[in-house]
């Protein structure tokens, strides 16, 4: 009977040892994707030129999922290192504890993500923000500060008006020289909505990406933390066994 509980013993103790120092490189892989969603996340926020066309076109409702973001990546950097101090101190509590923050931050990120794509994909909430801020604009296109908004946005994404060249045909004003391929002298089929959608699109995929990556970790960390703690458990009743 000794024999047999310490083989047990010895097997159970070796599956906690796999299980705690598999959990330990999950958490170092958990850190390094939140520090390169938070650096891609501030990146974004802070670049210039980009934030420059969301206050110019009054479509700033875009950062709110970036914000969102950019706090939860911050949060689980930090609760990386709570998970590897506790897989390794091998505490039920801090396990516990550190399962709670995985649920947390996979439903935070997942509402990140989707506030996210809603400001920036086709379809969604930022097409309407973007459809008013454009057609103001060729509606005035006449004065300076219009015609400067437009040209820059039609000259550098190849686009024209809201919806298309019909925008300026419609209001019986003559075509731009920015609505026109220099190359070809033809007017740019597609409307500025959605060119500038899809050029917001482009920028928020590999973030959106990283973070539903994180999420998937936040998953297996929460299980295999979970898992750890009955293994703990049952070594700490056999070991309160032996002891009888």
């Amino acid at each position: 009977m000794g024999i047999g509980y310490g083989a047990s013993d010895e097997q159970l103790e070796k599956q906690i040892g796999c299980v705690k120092y598999t959990l330990f490189c999950f958490n170092i892989v958990a850190w390094m994707i939140s520090t390169a969603l938070f650096a891609l996340t501030v990146w974004l926020r802070a670049e210039p030129g980009f934030n420059d066309w969301l206050r110019i076109l009054e479509a700033q409702s875009f950062y709110i999922g970036v914000y969102v973001l950019i706090g939860i990546s911050i949060v689980m950097m930090a609760v990386s290192f709570l998970g590897c101090l506790s897989a390794l101190m091998e505490n039920t509590l801090a396990l516990f504890v550190f399962v709670g923050t995985q649920v947390f931050g996979f439903v935070a990120i997942v509402a990140g993500s989707a506030v996210l794509m809603q400001f920036s994909t086709i379809n969604s909430s930022l097409q309407p923000l973007l459809n008013v801020s454009l057609r103001g604009f060729v509606a005035t296109s006449e004065y300076t500060y219009s015609n400067y908004v437009l040209t820059m946005i039609q000259e550098n994404i190849g686009c024209c008006g809201a919806s298309g060249p019909w925008d300026y045909l419609d209001l019986r004003q003559p075509l731009p020289s920015s609505c026109r391929d220099t190359v070809s002298g033809n007017a740019f089929f597609n409307g500025c909505v959605d060119e500038l959608t899809w050029f917001f699109e482009g920028k928020t995929g590999w973030i959106v990406a990283l973070a539903m990556t994180l999420g998937l970790l936040n998953v297996i960390c929460a299980v295999m933390s979970f898992v750890l703690v009955q293994a703990v458990k049952k070594e700490e009743e056999q070991a309160s066994n032996y002891r009888r």
